[in-house]
Formats: structure tokens, C-alpha cells, sequence
């Protein structure tokens, strides 16, 4: 694994620098693994080789899930002719995990074209793996051509409006939130006034003590807004959870692994699995990026998130599929 200094970038999009509000902290573009532990607002990221050194307290919990993303399922173009496969490997990693996880998130873009066939192979792919909940959210590449109909109908079931839900696991809420309706190419996401709604009356019974989980497809913080990398209603939302201690939200869209954290909110989204982008404003424009075959798996990754009760932490570990 990768987990060197000299992988670690920096990005200071908003010129604020590093002060008491928060920092943003870029890992490897290149899919470096990494633990990262949310304590009192402040996110410390350890090198998965430095896992051996560390208690399992630190690394483990009591409840432990596993996020994917960008399976772009369909697309064959240089960058990665066989997705399936790195699907399939992403599977094996998630299955050799030492914690099994208890479900999997999905944040969007299962398939590349809104094809009934793409969205088959993923849900045949994903029945080898070990934890079989699976809970999605679309990617603008889901609700082609017909505003997400096909989605929310394998997908969807109970959820409210264009695909947005809620859920409870051993004292964490989960909310599902949908930003990829009528996205226009380039447009940062957009929650919407119905959505955003709903939102505040889910949270509104919650404690304050309540860790709170969201994940949605585009990131609900301004990555790039260059490349449409960010949510222009995301605000409102996030002003609705200002009252809890720990908020974790996880997002894919950008294909590579980029965490911020900003007072109670820990940002964190997610590798591909299957290809990688550009680092912001390192190409003329996002899209598909060709590696090296032999480099591939090391650019493409997984999520895995554990939750210890009674702490105001959640420990998030990327690692490659190489």
C-alpha cells in the first residue's frame, strides 16, 4: 500500500487556510488507504500501515458498514475495460475485511447509461458479498431518459420524492439524500425546497447525542464548483444538522478519495470502482483518466466506516483494490 508522505496533497479551495472552522485534507489522489478518526471536531487520518500499531478499540466498533461507489457498470472505454471486474475485486476486498460489515451504501452511479442490463450485473455481482443489505442513492448516470423511474423501482421502495429515505442502526440515522435530479452537464447538484423539507422533519426527533450518517452522490461541500464538484443547496441542509455532535457525510461523484472536516461535519468521498478522474483543476475538464494497467487497482478503492457507541467518532478507512 501507498501510505507515504510524499501521496499526501493539500487543496485550500476557499483561501481560508487551516484555522479553528475546520481544514481540508486531500488524500492521495492515487487511492492511498488511510483510518481517519473524527474526535471533538477535528479529523485525524492514520496510514492503513500503521494499523498494526493501533489498539482494536481505535479500529473497530459496534457497528461497521462499507461504502462503494462509481460502478459506471457499462462503460468500456481505455480507462477500464472491464468494470465488472474491478467490481468483483472490490466484492473480494470487502469480503476479506476483518470486521464483516453489516450492509453496504451505495452512492450512485451503479450503472453508465441507465441500461436494465447494467443495473442486473451490479446486483449479480453484489449478491457474493458478504453483507447483503444494500442501501442506494442515484448518480446522474442512473436516472437517464427517465428521471429515475427504472431507479426508484429496484431501488426505492419506501423512499420519498425522487429516492430520499432515512434508517436507524444501533443508535446511528442514516439519511439517503438525492442531488442529481435534472442536473444539468457541469451544474453543481441541487437538493430542492420538497427535499430539504423533509429533511429537517426527519431530524427534528433525533438527540443531539444521535451520530448522524448522510450520503448522497455529488458532495454536499464545494470541492471543485469549476467541475460542477459540489451542491448549491447543501448549506440549508447542513444548517439542519448543526445541532448534533457528529455528522459524517459521504459522498462518490469525483472518483478519488478527499476528506474535509468543518465544525461537527466530517466530509469524506469515496474512490471508484471503476476509474479514476482528474485531481481538481488538473485537467481541462473531469472525465475518465487512463492509468497504466498494471496501476489501475491502485486508483480505484473502497470504504469501510465503523461507529464505536458513546463516541462522538467515526472511523473511516479507504483502501485500493490493488
Amino acid at each position: 500500500m501507498a501510505g507515504t508522505a510524499k501521496d499526501e496533497i493539500q487543496y485550500d479551495h476557499n483561501h481560508d487556510g487551516i484555522d479553528r472552522r475546520g481544514f481540508l485534507k486531500c488524500m492521495a489522489w492515487a487511492g492511498t488507504g488511510a483510518l481517519c478518526v473524527m474526535s471533538g471536531g477535528v479529523l485525524k487520518s492514520y496510514s492503513l500501515s500503521r494499523l498494526p500499531e493501533m489498539s482494536s478499540k481505535e479500529t473497530m466498533g459496534e457497528l461497521s458498514f462499507v461504502q462503494i461507489s462509481d460502478s459506471h457498470m457499462g462503460f468500456n472505454k481505455p480507462a477500464n475495460p472491464d468494470v465488472a471486474g474491478t467490481l468483483k475485486a472490490a466484492v473480494v476486498k470487502i469480503n476479506a475485511l476483518s470486521a464483516a460489515p453489516e450492509f453496504m451504501l451505495h452512492t450512485g452511479d451503479i450503472s453508465h447509461l441507465s441500461k436494465p442490463e447494467e443495473f442486473d450485473t451490479v446486483d449479480q455481482i453484489l449478491k457474493s458479498a458478504k453483507p447483503q443489505d444494500v442501501f442506494y442513492v442515484p448518480g446522474e448516470h442512473d436516472v437517464l431518459n427517465d428521471d429515475g423511474k427504472q431507479f426508484l423501482e429496484r431501488y426505492g421502495k419506501g423512499s420519498k420524492g425522487g429516492g430520499w429515505y432515512s434508517f436507524d442502526k444501533k443508535g446511528a440515522h442514516f439519511i439517503g439524500l438525492v442531488n442529481v435530479m435534472n442536473l444539468k452537464a457541469g451544474g453543481l447538484g441541487t437538493l430542492g425546497h420538497e427535499q430539504l423539507e423533509w429533511l429537517e422533519d426527519d431530524v427534528k426527533h433525533l438527540k443531539h447525542s444521535t451520530p448522524v450518517v448522510v450520503f448522497a452522490h455529488i458532495p454536499l461541500w464545494s470541492v471543485y464548483p469549476e467541475w460542477g464538484w459540489g451542491t448549491e443547496d447543501s448549506a440549508q441542509a447542513l444548517a439542519y444538522l448543526k445541532k448534533f455532535g457528529s455528522v459524517t457525510v459521504l459522498n462518490g461523484h469525483i472518483h478519488q478519495t478527499m476528506q474535509k472536516v468543518e465544525g461537527n461535519v466530517t466530509f469524506h468521498t469515496a474512490a471508484s470502482t471503476a476509474f479514476p478522474q482528474p485531481q481538481p483543476g488538473k485537467a481541462d475538464s473531469p472525465g475518465p483518466m487512463k492509468v497504466p494497467a498494471e496501476q489501475l487497482k491502485s486508483v480505484l478503492g473502497i470504504t469501510d466506516v465503523n461507529y464505536v457507541q458513546g463516541q462522538h467518532a467515526l472511523a473511516v478507512v479507504d483502501s485500493t483494490l490493488a
